[in-house]
């Protein structure tokens, strides 16, 4: 046999390469197992996603559960994007309250027996309840961050390659980078400006300052009858403003809403106190030394001319995707004619690390279609093929009667000469309906198409939260 000196050193010489070959075996599965569920390695995040956003986070909290090593960025002190903190929340919060207050105020609480003597408005209250909510919800997305291990940055994100993001941070400090093996965009979009009038949000406001005014204007003036326009517009008339919608449009509603419900809608509104000067452009707008405003509006047309008088002009003509310094030309990124980010049935872009979702690709702006696009999208990062159609994303004004779409309208149809057939059913002959409202309500009904399950319809309460 060997000397006993020989045989130990082989014996340590075959230890370590058993040991070297077990190893090299371990990390070559490793390897396998990640690249399989298509997770990084060596980068700092499996997912960079830019936007806390309804798609953001919801897109962010997902990955995290699949399996991925997540970082959201997020350039607002909270989170939730505009949704949450000056969008969908804080406005239903102002709809629910002032429509109690005006069923106490116009005498539809008497009418059902219950008498209220020395009723007011607490402005403050209101608003204090409306930021009550948004803190409650904002915070309970810091929550489920930490409950699922998405790590926040707080600052402006900026894609610098197509594996990277650069952030400003908030506090100051200087930047962080951050490695990524993927990047999502989810950026939202912000308030389209109306040339020529610079918002103050003080008396020239946007939906952001009219969730915010410090009390009720005597007169108040909204360039657009859109969603943003009537629901804003309604909780003001609710609240004792005179309101007066200038729309460029024939219709209320805005885009995609069925021409039949919008004309009953409209007039629903006008009874409730709502003016409306249809197929009518704002020119311009003055302020006066007192505050006072003169908006100036002529047929869409041309020719006839008008002045209308308001405390506050509230902006609303809709909204753009907000792509701005996120660094798309560093990944050769570049956007269609409406500033849109172009991407394919997977929501990936040009760059083929780099996605995005909701707001800044095409489509409805709507939290809940962001949403669903956040959560199939993760899923195929993870490799899954999920899919979505978008004929099935309803569309909602939480207004008083609230309406409600989903499909294809009959004007679409006849389009693109599909055969449909129109069903209507009256909400007045509705048994349910008719002892829970007022006699208004003989004039909301329900408007169906099939085959291609496109309806319409107007209720008290029609309409699931966005």
């Amino acid at each position: 046999g060997l000397p006993l000196h020989q045989f130990v050193d082989s014996s340590i010489s075959f230890s370590k390469n058993r040991a070297r070959m077990l190893r090299t075996s371990l990390q070559r599965w490793q390897r396998l197992s990640l690249s399989a569920r298509r997770l990084s390695t060596t980068q700092d995040a499996d997912v960079v996603v830019i936007g806390s956003g309804p798609g953001g986070y919801v897109a962010a909290i997902k990955a995290a559960q699949l399996g991925m090593k997540t970082v959201c960025v997020e350039k607002d002190p909270t989170l939730g994007g505009t949704c949450l903190n000056v969008g969908c929340i804080p406005s239903k919060a102002l709809l629910n309250n002032s429509h109690y207050y005006h069923m106490a105020h116009s005498g539809d609480l008497a009418s059902r027996g219950l008498n209220i003597e020395g009723l007011s408005l607490n402005l403050p209250k209101m608003m204090e309840a409306k930021s009550t909510a948004v803190k409650q919800l904002t915070s309970g997305i810091a929550h489920l961050f930490k409950q699922n291990g998405v790590t926040r940055v707080s600052g402006h994100g900026t894609i610098t390659s197509p594996n990277e993001v650069t952030v400003n941070l908030s506090d100051g400090s200087g930047q962080q980078r951050i490695a990524a093996k993927n990047i999502l965009i989810a950026t939202g979009s912000e308030v389209t400006p109306f040339p020529g009038i610079e918002v103050d949000e003080k008396t020239v406001v946007s939906s952001t300052g009219a969730l915010s005014l410090e009390k009720v204007p005597k007169k108040m003036v909204l360039i657009g009858a859109g969603v943003i326009g009537l629901e804003l517009g309604s909780v003001w008339q609710r609240l004792g403003a005179e309101v007066t919608a200038v729309e460029f449009l024939g219709h209320v509603g805005g885009m995609g809403i069925d021409m039949d419900v919008s004309k009953n809608f409209q007039r629903i509104l006008k009874k409730q106190g709502i003016k409306f000067h249809m197929s009518t452009k704002v020119t311009g707008a003055t302020k006066a030394a007192d505050g006072s405003i003169s908006v100036q509006i002529e047929s869409a047309k041309g020719g006839k001319t008008d002045t209308l008088d308001a405390d506050v002009l509230l902006v609303c003509v809709g909204r753009r995707p907000f792509t701005q310094n996120l660094g798309l030309e560093n990944v050769g990124i570049t956007l269609d004619e409406r500033g849109r980010i172009p991407t394919n049935g997977a929501f990936q872009t040009s760059c083929p690390s780099v996605y995005a979702i909701g707001d800044v690709i095409a489509g409805p702006m709507l939290a809940h279609k962001a949403e669903d696009e956040g959560i199939i999208c993760m899923e195929g990062l993870n490799g899954g093929k999920p899919h979505i159609d978008y004929n099935c994303v309803p569309s909602v004004i939480y207004t008083h009667p609230e309406v409600a779409w989903v499909g294809k309208t009959e004007d679409q149809l006849k389009e693109a000469n599909v055969p449909y057939k129109v069903g209507k059913f009256p909400f007045a002959a509705n048994s349910r309906h008719v002892p829970t409202v007022t006699l208004t309500a003989s004039s909301r009904y329900w408007d169906t198409r099939r085959p291609t399950a496109c309806s319409g319809c107007m209720s008290s309460e029609a309409a699931p939260a966005r």
